[in-house]
């Protein structure tokens, strides 16, 4: 039985919509692990295309079916070849794609050695027209030390958990895992999922020897991607969950180095 094609209709309002498409399916994928080789995790993936004015809409289950021929690896070195089959499948101009995963890595106390898994959010957005542009993104929690509390305090001084978010344009595949340890190693200190007592001590010392503003993290980080002839764009934002103030702390960086 041949069932009527209602999205093929024509639509007489002339109009076309920039983005159409399905959001929020959660999707088992797997993505590349720099230790592991490959590592299982779910994601939450929103996917559109441009609708040209003569269609009445599109075929939201295509989608899907593009989404079943790359469940077993979605990365930065496929998302390209997942854009052009989207505008393909699609008869669209333009492609776009947004992935957002946890990701986990085990790490090590510093002291007592202790292993644990530390998840961190992973992003990946791609839009595609007359070329692909792919960002890659990762959000990893930090420890920061109030300078100035440090400085006129007989004792001690303020920190707080801090949310350090990266966004990068890139020229090659590089591992989510190097770009972590650029935002870990450019605050106070990095957080770990387990603590026993010598490590808290190790930690809570570790920040105190090592303040930072919510600035300081962000220029801190810019400067080491300034560095990396690999990253074309990046931005950069942290947020400051302060510990005696009823606000966040905030700074942000955006540059195009190809500007």
């Amino acid at each position: 039985m041949k069932l009527k094609d209602v999205q093929n209709q024509k639509d007489p309002r002339n109009i076309e919509i920039n983005k159409v498409g399905v959001k929020r399916i959660k999707y088992p994928i797997t993505v590349m692990d720099k230790k592991n080789r490959t590592q299982h995790t779910i994601a939450t993936i929103n996917m559109y295309v441009n609708l040209p004015h003569q269609f009445k809409g599109t075929h939201m289950s295509r989608f899907i079916e593009i989404l079943n021929e790359y469940r077993n690896g979605i990365n930065i070195m496929n998302m390209s070849s997942i854009l052009t089959k989207m505008k393909q499948k699609m008869n669209a101009v333009s492609a776009h794609i947004e992935i957002m995963y946890p990701y986990f890595i085990e790490k090590e106390a510093p002291v007592t050695k202790e292993k644990s898994l530390m998840e961190y959010t992973c992003y990946l957005w791609g839009a595609h027209k007359e070329k692909a542009d792919l960002i890659a993104g990762v959000k990893v929690p930090v420890t920061t030390l109030c300078p100035c509390s440090k400085e006129i305090s007989d004792y001690g001084a303020h920190n707080q958990r801090s949310m350090v978010a990266v966004k990068v344009r890139f020229r090659r595949f590089f591992w989510i895992e190097d770009l972590i340890k650029i935002i870990e190693d450019s605050a106070s200190s990095e957080i770990y999922p387990l603590l026993k007592r010598a490590d808290e001590k190790f930690v809570t010392e570790k920040a105190y020897n090592n303040p930072m503003f919510v600035e300081d993290v962000v220029r801190n980080i810019a400067e080491k991607l300034e560095k990396d002839s690999n990253i074309t764009w990046y931005s950069v934002e942290s947020e400051n969950f302060e510990s005696i103030h009823n606000h966040s702390a905030y700074a942000f960086i955006e540059r195009d180095k190809d500007a």
